[in-house]
């Protein structure tokens, strides 16, 4: 079998533990300093093989999709809107809402249960906002992304898996349009097996 070029970027940080981000296509491997990033690829090539493949299918379907322009403070109603009805839902609450510019996520919610939304929602159709609040507010519940916080997902986005599809194409998407947010790193490539 002919060995694949996998083109990927390092990033090294101030942190435990490695990581690989995916979102926008390209692979970014994080690292903590004298990590090396090859060792990383090795051990997780057919993880980043499958979702290189998920990823691939979502850029296709940008071709089809819009992005949806209205302002911060609509955004900030509308994530308000869903907030309250989901606190009700799920039995949880928030204390405050902020809205910000995020480099890698579409939101979080913190320890002190305030949920922070990225500026670039606003780019988003109504439905993708609520299942991102839904799932930043079922993270009150349940911490990780296991089988019992999936569970919850599923009470009410049963086919949660196409939404994070969605979210994944038009994190593309606006990163290609839009092209908010620029970084400089070193490309490298990795030949695998």
């Amino acid at each position: 079998m002919q060995p694949n070029k996998i083109t990927y970027k390092v990033v090294y940080r101030p942190i435990k533990y490695p990581r690989i981000e995916l979102k926008t296509g390209k692979i970014v491997i994080i690292l903590p300093k004298g990590h090396d990033p090859e060792q990383i690829l090795r051990k997780h090539e057919k993880w980043i093989q499958d979702k290189l493949n998920i990823i691939s299918k979502a850029l296709s379907e940008t071709e089809e999709k819009s992005l949806v322009n209205r302002g911060r403070d609509d955004l900030k109603r509308i994530v308000e809107r869903f907030v309250g009805s989901y606190e009700r839902e799920l039995g949880v609450s928030i204390n405050k809402v902020f809205i910000r510019r995020m480099k890698t996520k579409w939101a979080s919610c913190s320890s002190r249960r305030n949920l922070t939304i990225n500026e670039l929602m606003k780019y988003l159709p109504e439905r993708l906002i609520g299942y991102v609040v839904y799932h930043e507010l079922a993270h009150l519940i349940e911490k990780k992304h296991n089988e019992k916080f999936w569970r919850i997902i599923s009470r009410r986005y049963p086919d949660y898996q196409k939404f994070e599809n969605q979210l994944l194409a038009y994190w593309s998407l606006i990163m290609r349009t839009a092209n908010p947010i620029k970084k400089r790193l070193k490309n490298k490539t990795f030949r695998s097996s």
